[in-house]
């Protein structure tokens, strides 16, 4: 047993030593009591000193180098104190700065670019692009979660039995659910593993790093809503696979993540500059800013009648920060031409055109696929002439001339939900254009 003269022998100070000396001193009394060894040979490990719980920390790592030196696990000499020591003596700072040198001048705004940039990213300011900044304080602003839509109604009217929902509108529910449960996984996926280490400027990727969470939260608003519902995950999640007017518009996608994809891409060359291009306008313009339309105003409309309410709330919030990912994109492509003037030719404007037509095309399809028949004061054909009318608009955003002309808008209401300006009652749903605490003007 330790007594407390033992423990105040431990603390007694030494002469001034080296720690490995001070562990030898203290391992002394021990060794005396033993006869003195023989030379010990190289192949034989040296005596392990006994090490007690209340020896000087110094004491403990000089047996632990010992044990370890003797047992032969280690290759290289000292202690990990002094391997540590001498690693960082050899580290060179400038190290993956991609070529930037130590002491080099701060950046100036002149310095950045939307792509091709050879400006330190990881200086966010000065800002050359303030509305990417001002897009990524929006959409903080509005930050919201699934579990805060009451889905009690929902699924209420979901397992009745009693005609509230049609055939028709089941399938609108269920359709929608399957596509975007894994459409915004695959827009995700594009932002973390191709667009983000494209765009060499670091206001518009805090941006993406705010889309990709809010990717995120739209996947998990639809296993909310499928979990709630008690519909089948399996058949639901896997309907990209196995419906085939989903299933076109998910391989149109994902033809334009591949090559950006792989970790030996770059850009620098005209050709792989518009291979980004290409990939910017399939997602931000097609996928995005026309393959969400059809099932969006669907599901809207369906709240508007009062049916499938908590549903049609969580798709209310996420065409909010859809219709602001659509912007940014837009913004982003046509910075890029204005930076880049060479990459916008005839060719590739034709090219461009002729995406979001097949965007438009697909989407139609998948319009005639879940309305067969008219429901919720809608049909296919009416939702064939709305989204002629989106294609519009995005080839205008663009720079490009209208392929639908004429065409109007047969559902104007979805526009007032777009602007996000109508007021509900607070005591009913959560307003949509609510905003965090520290954003609010009073």
């Amino acid at each position: 047993m330790i007594s407390w003269d033992d423990f105040n022998e431990d603390e007694k100070p030494t002469a001034k030593a080296s720690p490995a000396s001070a562990g030898a001193a203290q391992a002394a009394p021990v060794a005396a009591a033993a006869p003195a060894p023989a030379v010990v040979s190289a192949a034989a490990p040296a005596a392990e000193p006994p090490v007690r719980g209340l020896e000087a920390p110094a004491a403990i790592v000089d047996a632990a180098i010992q044990r370890v030196n003797s047992e032969a696990r280690v290759a290289e000499e000292g202690s990990a104190h002094e391997r540590a020591a001498a690693a960082l003596a050899q580290l060179d700072a400038a190290a993956g700065l991609e070529e930037l040198e130590m002491g080099a001048g701060r950046i100036q705004v002149d310095d950045k670019r939307m792509i091709n940039c050879r400006a330190d990213l990881n200086q966010l300011v000065p800002f050359k692009y303030d509305w990417a900044w001002q897009k990524y304080l929006d959409g903080c602003a509005n930050h919201w979660m699934p579990q805060e839509v009451n889905m009690s109604k929902d699924v209420s009217m979901w397992k009745s039995g009693d005609g509230q929902l049609t055939a028709d509108e089941r399938l609108i529910v269920m359709r929608s659910l399957g596509f975007f449960s894994t459409a915004d996984s695959l827009v995700a996926n594009n932002l973390v593993l191709a667009l983000y280490r494209h765009i060499t400027n670091p206001e518009c990727r805090q941006y993406l790093l705010r889309q990709a969470f809010e990717e995120a939260i739209h996947t998990h608003a639809y296993q909310y809503c499928i979990q709630s519902l008690g519909i089948d995950e399996g058949e639901v999640f896997n309907m990209y696979r196995e419906v085939p007017s989903v299933a076109r518009k998910a391989a149109w996608g994902l033809k334009y993540t591949q090559s950006l994809s792989d970790p030996t891409f770059k850009t620098g060359t005209p050709e792989a500059d518009q291979r980004l291009l290409r990939n910017l306008i399939a997602f931000y313009c097609v996928l995005e800013g026309t393959f969400f339309y059809c099932g969006f105003t669907q599901i809207l409309s369906m709240g508007r009648r009062n049916k499938m309410t908590g549903v049609a709330e969580q798709f209310q919030y996420i065409l909010r920060d859809e219709s602001m990912h659509v912007n940014f994109g837009i913004d982003v492509i046509n910075q890029i031409k204005i930076e880049n003037p060479h990459l916008w030719t005839k060719a590739f404007q034709l090219e461009a055109t002729q995406m979001i037509l097949e965007g438009t095309q697909l989407e139609v399809e998948y319009a005639r696929d879940t309305m067969p028949r008219g429901v919720l004061g809608m049909n296919a054909a009416m939702m064939e002439e709305y989204l002629q009318f989106i294609a519009n608009r995005r080839l205008v955003q663009l720079g490009l001339p209208e392929q639908f002309p004429g065409v109007k808008n047969p559902f104007p209401w979805m526009s007032e939900i777009m602007d996000l300006r109508k007021e509900k009652n607070f005591f009913e749903t959560r307003v949509t254009e609510y905003q965090t605490g520290g954003a609010l003007a009073w």
